[in-house]
């Protein structure tokens, strides 16, 4: 009896978990780290198409606007896709910090090289540019899993969405507001000859001096997060010769042999050494890497076709609404994704675990692609009414379940990591995933919408795509555990 009466005492004794408190003195350089990114980004947004017709290259051939920003977007992501993974691996080495220090420089670089040119080739060049040294955002993420562990990552993730909300709400106003200020602005700009030359370079000027300011509180604040680095002379020197940085590497002495301490304290320094690539791909980063691809191409290919089926006419297949309002409801849908993220995640997090909310969110995907022909008919049969804006309220309500599935494999991510030392090259390869998902996504979901609104093609083609997808990511779901912490073995 005493057994029995004690032992609900000790299984709720097991069930209480002490939470470590988030790092605040660190990781408010991490959001404010965050901020530069989607700065850099919105701010551009509204003033490319017009930069691309003064610059002349579509010698007034107004259907080769959107061909050449999308150029211009391409050229970002493929270069940030082609960099992450190998600025993950190496900051695994040399530290966070000092690529982190780096990338804000040559960001900075990039985007008043933006603003100063006058040609294509030179957006292009500055935009290349921008993406290579971006792709160490993923060094940021891998900073988070540092600073943090099991108990308060949850947390940590719901504040994550705050940065990108608030570059997305004042990135556009930045980008819109002070483009061509000697034209908009002409008691203040107007006798600036240089403003009048470069007419887009002081909307650039702000992000590139917000990345300035980032440098400067990195260099002065940020502690690095690797507890041990390798210089880089001898990753270097590894490159060249690289038998003999692998003996200096080399955790087994033939001097320790037969000694168990000596032994166990080689183990624990081969537990300290970021491993090589091909060590990291574990089954549990390959289940990670599943569906960080499948769920990241679910969520871009959805949320690029709203715009378009919004803008498209009604008697195509879209809503017929006009480029206010398509921007209104999609601020207001950036706005609760990142509310409910910040609000209610850590809390779902604790009563359901990470497994069920991606599984859950992965399936809220489902009913989103199905909504958009139901949407559609309804248009059709009663005109935009209160049904038709119900419905798109419903469809909206269920993006941010798909939206906390990044947090959630984020603590995937730290958990699969075969070991802490190579925590950065497994962030590394799910954020190259999701790059590849930002490139592929957009230009395919796009191709298959226009291919089936032409007359003659099936209009539900595109929906039977994105349907594909929703079930493929609910499949891949199903090979994570319902709790990271099933994971937190290492090896």
């Amino acid at each position: 009896m005493i057994v029995e009466e004690t032992r609900p005492l000790l299984q709720r004794s097991e069930r209480l978990i002490t939470r470590t408190p988030l790092p605040w003195d660190q990781f408010w350089i991490v959001l404010f780290l965050q901020l530069s990114d989607p700065l850099a980004l919105q701010t551009l947004a509204p003033f490319i198409p017009q930069l691309v017709r003064d610059i002349g290259v579509t010698h007034g051939d107004e259907s080769l606007v959107g061909h050449y920003v999308g150029i211009l977007h391409l050229s970002y992501y493929t270069a940030q896709a082609l960099t992450v993974l190998h600025w993950s691996q190496l900051s695994d080495h040399i530290g966070r910090r000092p690529l982190i220090l780096t990338a804000l420089f040559a960001i900075a670089v990039s985007m008043f090289s933006f603003g100063l040119s006058r040609t294509f080739v030179g957006l292009v060049v500055s935009r290349v540019i921008c993406g290579v040294f971006n792709g160490s955002n993923g060094v940021v993420k891998s900073i988070v899993m540092d600073i943090t562990d099991a108990t308060n990552l949850p947390k940590a993730y719901g504040y994550m969405p705050l940065p990108w909300m608030i570059g997305n709400a004042i990135g556009p106003l930045i980008g819109g507001s002070l483009s061509r200020p000697a034209d908009r602005f002409p008691a203040i700009f107007g006798q600036s000859e240089l403003l009048k030359t470069y007419p887009y370079l002081l909307p650039c000027a702000v992000p590139a001096i917000f990345t300035s300011v980032a440098w400067l509180v990195t260099y002065f604040r940020f502690r690095e997060s690797v507890p041990t680095s390798t210089p880089l002379w001898k990753l270097i020197k590894g490159f060249f010769l690289p038998q003999s940085y692998a003996k200096s590497l080399t955790p087994i002495e033939s001097s320790h042999a037969g000694l168990p301490d000596a032994w166990e304290a080689d183990l624990e320094e081969v537990s300290s050494k970021p491993l090589p690539l091909r060590a990291v791909l574990t089954p549990k980063v390959l289940s990670m890497a599943a569906n960080c691809s499948t769920m990241a191409l679910l969520h871009i290919a959805v949320t690029s076709i709203l715009p378009i089926f919004y803008a498209t006419p009604i008697e195509l297949g879209g809503l017929s609404l006009d480029p206010p309002r398509i921007g209104a409801i999609l601020a207001v849908s950036g706005l609760a994704n990142g509310a409910s993220q910040l609000f209610f995640f850590s809390l779902l997090h604790d009563r359901f675990g990470a497994g069920t909310i991606h599984t859950f969110g992965v399936c809220a995907g489902i009913p989103f692609v199905i909504l958009f022909p139901a949407i559609n008919y309804l248009a059709r049969a009663h005109g935009m009414g209160l049904a038709v804006w119900l419905s798109v309220g419903v469809q909206l309500t269920l993006l941010p379940n798909l939206v906390m599935c990044y947090s959630c494999l984020a603590l995937y991510i730290s958990a699969a990591a075969p070991n802490r030392a190579s925590l950065g090259t497994t962030n590394g390869i799910a954020q190259l995933l999701i790059a590849g998902g930002r490139i592929i996504g957009p230009a395919l979901a796009a191709s298959i919408f226009s291919y089936s609104m032409q007359e003659g093609h099936d209009a539900w083609l595109v929906y039977y795509f994105l349907m594909a997808i929703a079930f493929l990511a609910v499949g891949t779901s199903l090979l994570l555990p319902r709790n990271p912490s099933q994971w937190e073995v290492r090896q």
